[in-house]
């Protein structure tokens, strides 16, 4: 009688306790699933801000959005500091050389501007994605051959004829790193996120995203079992674009999914 009354006892018992511990499983794994499309999310956000200007681009089926990276900027010098001693950024006639006001030595390691031991940095001036201001063509960019540091630090790079129209009102240009001069994130057919880096310039994106196209054969996962859409306003809000990104992360042996929206503000003023 004992053992009859203990489990008619635990089976009362394990009624009343299925319900919580299953919520709790159930909301250990939502959470789980939370905090992966966050992460994705958030890493997608922070190399989407470093964007160079009017350089993003999407696909037209919204799965590859692809932007160049900048590593940092500066201001570069408009006008001689003695007339003719070629310190000054010359537009309309080649020019190898110009100085930046400040000292790049100054700024953070991971900051500074490099021309040397296999890591050449890119320069670019007034990128407006389009003409004699598309950074992908080359058109406005140059590659640096060498950094001279000082309280003016002189950058210098092989001949280059930037057009007047380049001529930035604020003497702005940027920087765009030697190993990672293009970068897209994939939501390919096959249920994962990927990082593409390309080491020249280049569109990445297709128009449309196929299980070959990008290649992603050599690309690291950002995410599994997730896809993702990116829609792109740039060309509509013109100097503060917004991309916005819509991720669905799934798991596929409880049959459950999240979505999560992000927005990322892009300052697009060249």
């Amino acid at each position: 009688m004992v053992i009859v009354l203990m489990g008619v006892i635990g089976g009362m018992v394990s009624v009343f306790m299925k319900s919580p511990i299953d919520a709790y499983f159930d909301s250990a794994r939502r959470a789980a699933l939370t905090d992966t499309a966050d992460t994705v999310v958030r890493r997608m956000a922070r190399d989407i801000r470093k964007a160079l200007p009017n350089s993003i681009n999407t696909s037209g089926d919204g799965l590859c959005v692809e932007f160049i990276p900048t590593k940092t900027g500066g201001r570069y010098r408009a006008v001689d500091v003695i007339a003719g001693d070629g310190s000054s950024l010359v537009f309309g006639s080649p020019d190898t050389s110009f100085h930046m006001l400040g000292n790049n030595a100054s700024l953070a390691p991971d900051q500074q501007i490099r021309a040397g031991a296999g890591e050449f940095d890119v320069i670019a001036v007034t990128n407006l994605g389009f003409g004699v201001a598309d950074a992908y063509v080359g058109s406005n960019t140059a590659v640096l051959t060498g950094v001279v540091n000082g309280a003016e630090t002189t950058l210098n790079f092989a001949s280059k004829t930037f057009d007047i129209a380049l001529a930035s009102p604020s003497n702005r240009f940027q920087v765009i790193p030697a190993n990672e001069k293009v970068v897209a994130f994939v939501s390919n057919p096959n249920k994962n996120i990927y990082r593409l880096v390309s080491s020249t310039l280049g569109h990445i994106c297709p128009a449309v995203v196929t299980a070959t196209a990008p290649d992603v054969s050599t690309a690291p996962i950002l995410a599994k079992n997730a896809a993702c859409t990116f829609n792109y306003s740039g060309s509509d809000l013109q100097r503060n674009a917004l991309l916005s990104t819509k991720l669905t992360v799934t798991d596929d042996q409880a049959g459950e999914s999240i979505t999560l929206q992000h927005a990322v503000h892009v300052n697009n003023t060249p």
